[in-house]
C-alpha cells in the first residue's frame, strides 16, 4: 500500500480538503479519506482531479495531422479527407504504428488524458492479408499503451463492407476487413491475453452501419455476449449528412432510428459522433443509456457539423470526449469547442450549464469523466475507493490558475487559454508525468521521428 496526500481534490461529491489516497498494489484506490493527515504520504504539488478518459482514438492518424489541409478542386468533406487517409494507411508497418501510438499516448498523458479507447481498424498487411499473428497490429498498439503507462480499452474494429446493404469494400479498405469468425477469434485472443490486467480492457467496434450488415452485427454482438456481456461496443453513426441520406435510400430510415429499431442499445454502447440526429432520435438514443462519443476538434476539422448538445442534455444523455484523428490532443480543447460550437450556433453563452451547477467548465469536465468511464468499461473517472488511481495534478503556481479554487478552477482550466497546466499525472497509482515530462519521452519522440522519416 502506498499513500498520496492532496490539500484539495475533486471527489465525486465535490471539492474536499486534506485528502489522503491509499493506493493498493493493483493500482486501485483502497481508500480515500478527507480531513486527513499527510504523515507518511507523498504530497501532491497542486489540486488533484480525476484523469480524463479519451473515448475515441485512431492512433495512426496522429502522424497524418496536417496532411489533408490542401484544398480539393471540388467540395472538400470527410469523403475527400478519407482518400488522403487511405493513401497514408497503405504505407504503415507494425513498427510505424507502435512508434506513432507511443508518441500520441505520451502527448495524451501530458495533457491530462489517463485512459484511451483505441478504435483500431488497421488489422492486416498492405495487401490485405492477415499477419502470421492475426493480432499483430493490436499487440503493437497495446504495447505502446503499456510502455507509456496510459490505460487502454482496446476496441478492434469490425469492417466487412464498403457501403450500406453489404456493398463491396473499396481497394483502400483492404487492410481493415474481417469476417465474423476471424474477427471474434482476434477479440477472444486479446481478451485471454489481457485477462486480469487492470490497465487493459477489450471490447469491440463495429465500424459503422456502412461497414457491417445487420446479420453480421447481430452475430458478433451475440458472440461477444457469450464471452463478456459487459464488454463495451462502440460504432460511428450519423457522422455526415451523406451517411444519413445513404441510409435513408437503403432502408427508408435514419441511421440512429435504424440502429435502435434493430438492436437493444444499452449503457455498454457508445455512439461515436451521432452528429446528425432528428429530435426524436436524440431523445430515443439518450433514453437507451448509450454514451455519445463526441470529438469536436475532429468533427470541426472534417466539416461534419454540430452535435445537438442542448437537446441531448435535456433528454438526460451522457457523453464523453475523444481526440479521434488527433488534430488536437487536449481534453480542454475538446470541451471548450464542444461549448463554443453551441454558443456560435445558438447565439448565447453557457449552453452546457448543468442545472444546479452553474459552472460550465466544471460541469463539462464532470460529465465527460462519467461518460468516458462508462464508455471505456473500466473503473475510472473518479477519485474514490474501487476506482483506478488515475490522478491529474494541476500546477497551482501557473498564472492561469492564480486565485482560482473549487469549480472556478475547472472553469479556468477549460476556458482560460491553451497553456498546459497539467503538472503531474498518475495512472494506476504510478506517476507517469512528473513536472510536465514523461521519463521516456525523448526516446519515444526519436522513434516517432524515425517512423515519419521512413514514411517519406
Amino acid at each position: 500500500m502506498t499513500a498520496l496526500f492532496a490539500e484539495t481534490a475533486l471527489l465525486p461529491d465535490g471539492w474536499a480538503r486534506d485528502v489522503r489516497f491509499e493506493i493498493a498494489a493493483d493500482g486501485g484506490f483502497a481508500g480515500v479519506d478527507t480531513g486527513a493527515a499527510p504523515e507518511g504520504a507523498g504530497r501532491l504539488a497542486g489540486p488533484a482531479i480525476p484523469g480524463m478518459p479519451n473515448l475515441h482514438s485512431h492512433a495512426f492518424q496522429r502522424a497524418m495531422a496536417g496532411l489533408a489541409e490542401r484544398a480539393d478542386p471540388g467540395d472538400d468533406s470527410f469523403w475527400t479527407w478519407r482518400r488522403v487517409m487511405y493513401d497514408f494507411v497503405g504505407r504503415l508497418t507494425p513498427d510505424h504504428v507502435e512508434a506513432i501510438a507511443a508518441q500520441l499516448y505520451v502527448e495524451m498523458l501530458k495533457s491530462g488524458y489517463t485512459a484511451v479507447g483505441e478504435f483500431h481498424y488497421l488489422h492486416h498487411d498492405a495487401g490485405g492479408a492477415p499477419y502470421d499473428d492475426r493480432c499483430e497490429m493490436s499487440h503493437r498498439v497495446i504495447s505502446a499503451a503499456v510502455r507509456t503507462g496510459i490505460g487502454i480499452t482496446h476496441l478492434p474494429v469490425l469492417y466487412a463492407h464498403g457501403g450500406f446493404g453489404g456493398a463491396a469494400a473499396a481497394e483502400g479498405q483492404r487492410r481493415f476487413l474481417n469476417d465474423g469468425e476471424g474477427f471474434m477469434a482476434l477479440v477472444e485472443d486479446l481478451m485471454k491475453r489481457h485477462a486480469g490486467d487492470g490497465q487493459v480492457r477489450v471490447g469491440i467496434a463495429p465500424h459503422s452501419l456502412r461497414a457491417v450488415t445487420r446479420e453480421l452485427l447481430a452475430e458478433v454482438v451475440a458472440a461477444l455476449d457469450g464471452i463478456d456481456a459487459a464488454a463495451p461496443i462502440h460504432l460511428h453513426v450519423a457522422e455526415q449528412e451523406r451517411e444519413v441520406a445513404d441510409c435513408l435510400a437503403w432502408s427508408g430510415m435514419r441511421p440512429v432510428d435504424w440502429l435502435l429499431d434493430n438492436f437493444d442499445l444499452s449503457p455498454r454502447w457508445c455512439a461515436v459522433h451521432a452528429t446528425h440526429m432528428s429530435d426524436a432520435e436524440t431523445a430515443r438514443l439518450a433514453r437507451s443509456g448509450t454514451v455519445a462519443g463526441l470529438c469536436p476538434t475532429t468533427e470541426a476539422n472534417l466539416g461534419d457539423g454540430l452535435f445537438p448538445l442542448a437537446a441531448w442534455l435535456d433528454a438526460g444523455g451522457g457523453f464523453g470526449v475523444g481526440s479521434d484523428s488527433h488534430v488536437s490532443v487536449s481534453p480542454v480543447e475538446e470541451l471548450r469547442w464542444l461549448e463554443y460550437g453551441q454558443r456560435l450556433a445558438r447565439e448565447r453563452r453557457n449552453v452546457a450549464a448543468f442545472g444546479d451547477a452553474p459552472s460550465t467548465g466544471a460541469g463539462l469536465w464532470r460529465a465527460a469523466l462519467a461518460g468516458g468511464a462508462q464508455a471505456l468499461g473500466r473503473p475510472i473517472g473518479a477519485l474514490e475507493a474501487g476506482c483506478r488511481a488515475d490522478i491529474v495534478v494541476l500546477d497551482a503556481d501557473h498564472p492561469l490558475l492564480a486565485g482560482r479554487a473549487g469549480d472556478v478552477l475547472l472553469d479556468s482550466l477549460v476556458f482560460s487559454g491553451n497553456a498546459n497546466v497539467v503538472r503531474d499525472v498518475y495512472v494506476g497509482g504510478r506517476r507517469v508525468i512528473a513536472e510536465g515530462r514523461h521519463s521516456g519521452e525523448d526516446a519515444i519522440a526519436a522513434g516517432y521521428r524515425a517512423a515519419i522519416a521512413a514514411l517519406g
